[in-house]
């Protein structure tokens, strides 16, 4: 008799450790029945993959790191340019064109105040990758966005400038082109894989 009161104590006391499905482990998911089976239906975010690559030689290695890195450095300020971007054309709806002008150059001060000296520090290469980044983010060439903003002589000056150091603000950001393995990296980088 004694056993038997041991045991139910001893019954009461470690059911409910023994419970194995607490509710802060539930996910409740869609589910359908096929064939007998439930299948769970969950929307899974968009991976791509990309076998290994192997370069020919060391100094290809290199060149893809340094993209990497550079990318890396200037991918922040082009999400935010086209953000900014978004903002200022959303706040010079309805207003005159002496508004807008003021807002321009308020909001240039701002922006240079914030990231002038950091961008100032940027290599020309990276310069170059975050034109083309620029572009991604906005869908217009900054040739386009500087003479929205700044007007045609002053779009046509920095045109001719860039020239001059082999660039080109007209020339389209190419995902699938030219531009394809810094879209891979910005994909990756945006999958939090690097």
């Amino acid at each position: 008799m004694a056993r038997i009161v041991c045991y139910i104590i001893l019954f009461t006391i470690l059911s409910p450790l023994a419970y194995g499905q607490s509710p802060k482990h539930l996910i409740t998911v869609k589910a359908r029945i096929q064939n007998g089976d439930t299948i769970a239906i969950m929307d899974l975010p968009e991976l791509r993959i990309k076998g290994y690559k192997k370069y020919r030689t060391p100094s290809d290695q290199r060149r893809y790191d340094r993209l990497v890195k550079n990318v890396k450095k200037v991918y922040p300020y082009a999400r935010l340019a086209g953000i900014k971007l978004r903002e200022y054309d959303q706040m010079m709806v309805g207003l005159s064109e002496k508004e807008q002008k003021k807002l321009y150059k308020k909001a240039e001060e701002d922006l240079k105040a914030q990231f002038g000296e950091e961008l100032k520090k940027l290599t020309i290469t990276q310069g170059h990758i975050l034109l083309k980044l620029v572009d991604r983010e906005t869908g217009n060439p900054t040739y386009n966005i500087v003479k929205e903003l700044r007007g045609t002589f002053v779009a046509f000056f920095w045109q001719n400038l860039s020239r001059l150091f082999g660039y080109n603000l007209k020339e389209k950001y190419d995902p699938k082109g030219r531009d394809s393995e810094i879209e891979f990296i910005v994909q990756q980088i945006e999958a939090g894989l690097i």
